[in-house]
């Protein structure tokens, strides 16, 4: 059974549909119930047991790349690490990561302290 995403172009969030018969379906918002929709190219799944993600994380090649003091490559591990375990971050994660990096980037020393 497909699942069908769907971007909301009155309000831009995405809804995901289990589509049934795809004759009878019409996609409607389930955020703000609008019909304006546009059909989105979903994620392929690569499934891998909890062990083989873990092991995985701990493989020290993966690490090599982090700076712990910048900000943005925290950002990026921080993703990385969610993908690998299987985790949705949501929409608004980059958002909510670009103004904390713009909130830190902007402080003073005694901020960052």
């Amino acid at each position: 059974m497909p699942i069908y995403e769907y971007r909301c172009e009155d309000c831009g969030r995405r809804s995901s549909f289990l589509v049934l018969n795809v004759e009878e379906f019409s996609p409607v918002c389930r955020h703000c119930g609008g019909k304006n929709l546009t059909r989105l190219i979903s994620k392929v799944a690569f499934l891998r047991s909890e062990q083989q993600r873990w092991e995985r994380l701990a493989d020290p090649s993966h690490l090599g790349d982090i700076d712990e003091g910048d900000p943005r490559s925290m950002a990026q591990w921080m993703k990385k690490m969610g993908k690998e375990l299987g985790e949705d971050l949501g929409e608004d994660f980059d958002q909510l990561v670009e103004e904390a990096i713009e909130e830190q980037e902007g402080g003073t020393q005694e901020d960052l302290l």
